[in-house]
């Protein structure tokens, strides 16, 4: 199964009240991230995180990354910093990117920190995921309504964890 997030920012404990986040500390949001993730992603899942995984440097990202299930690809966001310093072991991630598309259940998806306003494949039923707005499911819903194939994998938006192509490609079905 493949599976899209963004926007964990573990560790940054500023993004509790920058993004009104239910938690009373960074420990807390971590917990609760990693246990969000591990309960849906299995070992053998691709996960693709559209950016911000932390702040927090390398041996924080590493030591993360070894608690949380799957096979994990980055695109990098702007507070991934962490990737440049010497410290940091690239492999953990099966791949690093800016932006990425790939094919899975029959639908292009269009992967990238960033909402663009087009896409590769827009008017052909392509899906553009990102993250780095922090949105809640609202912004989900009103792209649905307006026929946007846009979607936000942040994990504000996605009751903190990460979602699925198949919910994805679910969700956009209901556009006529």
């Amino acid at each position: 199964m493949v599976f899209f997030t963004a926007d964990l920012h573990f560790s940054h404990e500023k993004i509790i009240r920058h993004t009104q986040r239910s938690f009373s500390n960074v420990k807390e949001m971590d917990a609760a991230l990693i246990k969000n993730w591990n309960r849906v992603v299995g070992p053998d899942d691709e996960v693709y995180i559209l950016g911000d995984f932390t702040m927090k440097g390398p041996d924080a990202a590493s030591e993360l990354l070894y608690s949380l299930k799957g096979k994990k690809h980055l695109i990098r966001g702007n507070h991934d910093s962490f990737l440049d310093s010497p410290g940091f072991e690239t492999s953990l991630f099966a791949s690093i990117q800016d932006y990425k598309e790939i094919t899975y259940c029959n639908t292009l998806f269009i992967l990238f920190h960033y909402p663009i306003v087009e896409w590769n494949g827009m008017r052909r039923g392509a899906v553009c995921l990102h993250g780095h707005q922090h949105n809640d499911k609202q912004y989900n819903i009103e792209n649905l309504k307006q026929g946007i194939r846009q979607y936000d994998v942040g994990v504000d938006a996605n009751n903190m964890k990460p979602v699925s192509a198949e919910e994805i490609v679910q969700f956009f079905s209901k556009i006529i």
